[in-house]
């Protein structure tokens, strides 16, 4: 019996507090109790336990840990909630439309019957094409990749030469192209475009007509350093006119649209054409058709000036003349927009003074455009 009091009271920890008053204790200031091994030293070295066993019952229980798990429980449901992992993205090509955008090509190189009149190479360079069309239209890659990759296969199957394949990089139309999804993209981050048309409309915006004016005069302003009609349109006045809409209650696929909208578009979309058709750099078919003109024999000086020359009579009576043709010929339900200056006003206000980026893109456009003039 006294060996089994004795292993049993070498299993607590002793401390300075007698056992009345660690009972005493509230639970916050009693010790926490730790296993240990049973003690190496004799029996004959504590007298005290050789009473009964009876008085190690009044020994207290071990407390219980304070600080318990931490789990979230929903006030109307008990059941603990379950984690949802939600999976990433798939990443990499999209494998069903990249087999059928290179099957296109094999079955048109390996099992279709080549014409007698067109050559290996010719007939090669047909599969090679049609699958790149297929893997534009099937979008298995962004659209710059799945070119990358069939200018890549033309080079490695020798079916074009590597100076034939990059020919086209030396193309300044192609560059042009670039530039203006560049130009593009600054005149929107900065804010330059939208800040350029909201001063026109608030300078002739009190009328339908006068708003069509600013509008197309603001559109030609920027179009020289834009070369691209979709930019400007989709990029910059795009957002204008669908705010001026429907702050006038004019709303797109609507019998509303009558109102306002539709013939702002229709204006902008007539107008657009004689800008892009005024200067050499505001459409890049323009440098095409300069191009083609080149290679027929017919070479100009100072192109950028001859054009403008030749198309400025046409192209600024078109300009002042589209949006009264279509004040009478589609006529807008509302005539006065005595709100669209106070509205453009306020937007200037919150837009704040030109800040650094704009006058960099400022700068920079007529960099460009300077450039262009003096060739």
């Amino acid at each position: 019996m006294e060996s089994l009091a004795l292993q049993a009271f070498s299993t607590v920890t002793t401390t300075p507090f007698s056992l009345s008053s660690r009972s005493s204790l509230p639970l916050r200031s009693r010790p926490i109790t730790k296993i240990s091994q049973p003690s190496v030293f004799p029996s004959s070295s504590i007298p005290t336990l050789r009473s009964p066993l009876k008085p190690l019952l009044l020994l207290p229980e071990r407390p219980k840990p304070l600080i318990s798990p931490i789990r979230a429980v929903s006030r109307n449901d008990s059941t603990p909630p379950t984690e949802t992992t939600t999976s990433p993205p798939p990443q990499g090509a999209k494998l069903f439309p990249l087999f059928l955008s290179v099957s296109i090509g094999l079955i048109v190189r390996f099992l279709v019957p080549k014409p007698v009149e067109v050559t290996p190479q010719a007939w090669q360079l047909l599969a090679i094409f049609l699958s790149t069309i297929a893997g534009l239209v099937l979008s298995p890659l962004p659209v710059g990749a799945w070119a990358f990759i069939g200018l890549t296969t033309s080079i490695v199957t020798k079916t074009l030469p590597f100076a034939s394949a990059f020919s086209a990089f030396t193309n300044e139309v192609i560059w042009l192209i670039v530039i203006s999804f560049f130009f593009a993209r600054g005149f929107v981050k900065t804010g330059l475009g939208d800040r350029i048309a909201t001063y026109f409309v608030k300078w002739l915006g009190k009328s339908t007509l006068g708003l069509s004016y600013g509008l197309t005069l603001s559109e030609a302003l920027i179009a020289p350093a834009m070369p691209s009609t979709t930019a400007r349109a989709g990029g910059v006045f795009l957002p204008i006119i669908k705010s001026l809409s429907l702050s006038a209650g004019s709303r797109p696929g609507d019998s509303s649209s009558k109102k306002l909208g539709s013939y702002l578009i229709q204006s902008q979309f007539q107008s657009a054409g004689n800008s892009s058709a005024l200067f050499l750099t505001a459409a890049a078919q323009n440098l095409l058709c300069l191009k083609l003109a080149e290679e027929l024999g017919i070479v100009i000086s100072s192109p950028w000036v001859s054009w403008f020359k030749a198309a400025s009579l046409p192209a600024l009576v078109s300009l002042l003349l589209t949006p009264l043709i279509l004040y009478k010929l589609y006529p807008p339900e509302t005539k006065d927009t005595p709100d669209a200056p106070a509205m453009a006003a306020k937007k200037l206000e919150n837009m704040g003074p030109v800040t650094r980026n704009e006058w960099i893109m400022v700068g920079t456009m007529l960099l460009a455009v300077a450039l262009w003039v003096c060739g």
